[in-house]
């Protein structure tokens, strides 16, 4: 990846691991590849997408979860939020 501002998503259950450009969120890039996960409101607020985290650092961008929440580290927004760590494991 050249872009520093991309990252990777794994799927822990699915399988599969995708690039996430800086333009495009995971949600959307998922989509792309026939991988649907359950959006509404997609700024991050509604939390229909909360999805959990195997392993990385994600950068929360939603104003859904709790400081509390976002400090566990085990959920996330992928409809907005993206990764610190340079890679995600989600569980999907």
């Amino acid at each position: 990846m050249n872009d520093q501002n991309s990252f990777e998503v794994t799927l822990a259950r699915s399988g599969g691991t995708y690039v996430v450009p800086e333009n495009q969120s995971i949600v959307d890039v998922l989509s792309k590849h026939g991988i649907l996960v359950e959006v509404s409101c997609e700024q991050g607020v509604c939390g229909t997408c909360m999805t959990g985290i195997v392993s990385g650092i994600p950068d929360h961008k939603d104003v859904y979860l709790s400081d509390h929440e976002k400090a566990a580290g085990d959920v996330m927004m992928p409809c907005v939020s993206r990764c610190k760590s340079g890679h995600l494991v989600l569980d999907l």
